[in-house]
């Protein structure tokens, strides 16, 4: 049996096995993320006593990878829609893998630095090609379903990765973080080769040599039949280009979820950078620092699996200014402070909770507002920006507590960003993508 076209047999289709392999694979790329990005946050008590770095400059060590994220969002989103979520994938991986390796053998800050750098621009390039991947895997009926899953992978790796973490900072030390990262990067390489085709939905926009059998080839495998031809393109139509996001039709979708995100990241930065030197200021060991952060990741990913199920009954903006809004009130609660671990980590759970089901909206109306063709250009847009302004949170909050500020007041100036995120969103006009 021959299907209509591409797009129809995946949309309309309904989800085998193999699609939810092809999800599942994007959910563990972006728990890597997860683990990459909150690996520095694990080491930074180590990296500040061996170096003896003050909070300035710790600040800066936080961020390099954030700034990292954001070229390589803009740029490589821009070659995922070009060459392929898959290969884009590939080559992100094998950046990730240095970049965590060389990370772990550092002699210096600036090394450091250098390496930190690196492996940040093969997350931003990752975050961009997975959103989309995730989102063109999955049908209609279970697309917002299998777009949380894949948010919430960010979390689940940062469970584990504390879990890890912690066992290895009984014997050994903040390098050991690093190494395990390079290794579990370095696992999902022959994943991604094996398991994760390109997409039907970026072949038949692309057209490249052979599309038409790499369709079907990618159709078969998922349980679909074959289709006869790639979609018909009307007469007339403008030409597609990744430019698109700048143009009338999008400019204002483009320019209003990037904001949001760039607000709310920086309010969500704010708690997974800084949460283990605040511990350990508060005179626990680094061992329990790596704990409490887990927690924001426990409270993170069950925030995210929750919005999504709810996702599927309600609509995706209001849930997310929702989530938004209680988000900036918990980041004020953790400023209070707190006596004990058990309080400490409830507090932190409880943000997590509200601040990734924000993130998990905003990744799903990236998937949503975008069309295929701009979907992974716009998201790495959204996300180059939103984690470039990111990259602000940890230093600004070094350098507000550098300069004598209480943690009350810090986090109430970086909790504001989050309400920021709600306003924009409240201004965006929702659009099927095709």
């Amino acid at each position: 049996m021959v299907g209509a076209n591409p797009k129809s047999a995946i949309d309309d289709g309904p989800m085998h096995a193999w699609q939810w392999l092809a999800v599942a694979i994007t959910v563990g790329l972006n728990g890597l993320d997860g683990f990459d990005v909150l690996s520095i946050s694990f080491a930074s008590p180590g990296i500040a006593r061996e170096w003896g770095v003050d909070q300035s400059i710790l600040g800066w060590i936080l961020s390099m990878e954030l700034l990292g994220m954001a070229v390589g969002s803009v740029l490589l989103g821009g070659v995922a829609d070009k060459v392929g979520r898959r290969p884009t994938m590939l080559g992100c991986l094998v950046a990730m893998t240095i970049g965590m390796h060389f990370a772990g053998v550092a002699g210096s800050v600036n090394e450091l630095l250098g390496w930190r750098l690196l492996t940040g621009l093969g997350i931003g390039g990752m975050l961009a090609a997975i959103n989309a991947a995730a989102a063109e895997f999955s049908n209609n009926r279970y697309r917002s379903l299998a777009m949380s899953l894949m948010v919430i992978g960010y979390p689940l790796g940062g469970v584990i990765g504390g879990l890890v973490v912690q066992q290895l900072l009984v014997a050994g030390n903040w390098r050991d973080v690093f190494s395990f990262g390079a290794w579990a990067t370095a696992a999902f390489i022959p994943l991604v080769w094996f398991f994760v085709p390109e997409t039907p939905a970026f072949l038949d926009r692309r057209r490249p040599e052979g599309a038409l059998q790499r369709v079907n080839k990618a159709l078969l495998r998922f349980g679909h039949a074959a289709v006869a031809s790639l979609s018909v393109e009307a007469e007339g139509a403008p030409k597609r280009s990744i430019a698109d996001i700048f143009k009338p039709a999008l400019i204002a979708t483009t320019l209003l979820i990037t904001f949001a995100y760039f607000a709310h990241i920086t309010s969500f930065y704010f708690i997974l950078k800084w949460v283990p030197k605040i511990v350990v200021d508060m005179g626990f060991e680094p061992r329990a620092a790596a704990g409490v952060l887990t927690w924001a990741n426990v409270g993170g990913a069950t925030g995210g699996a929750i919005f999504g199920m709810l996702a599927i009954r309600f609509g995706l903006k209001p849930l997310t200014v929702i989530a938004l809004v209680v988000s900036s009130g918990m980041i004020f609660w953790f400023g209070s402070g707190a006596d004990d671990l058990a309080r400490l980590s409830m507090m932190v759970a409880a943000t997590g909770f509200f601040t990734n089901s924000a993130i998990v909206g905003l990744y799903s109306l990236f998937a949503k507002v975008f069309p295929t063709h701009v979907r992974a250009t716009g998201t790495g847009f959204a996300i180059g920006v939103g984690r470039g302004g990111a990259a602000l949170a940890p230093v600004l909050a070094g350098y507000l507590f550098a300069a004598g500020f209480g943690l009350q007041t810090v986090a109430l100036c970086m909790g504001f960003g989050s309400l920021l995120a709600a306003i924009a969103l409240l201004m965006l006009k929702e659009r099927a993508a095709d």
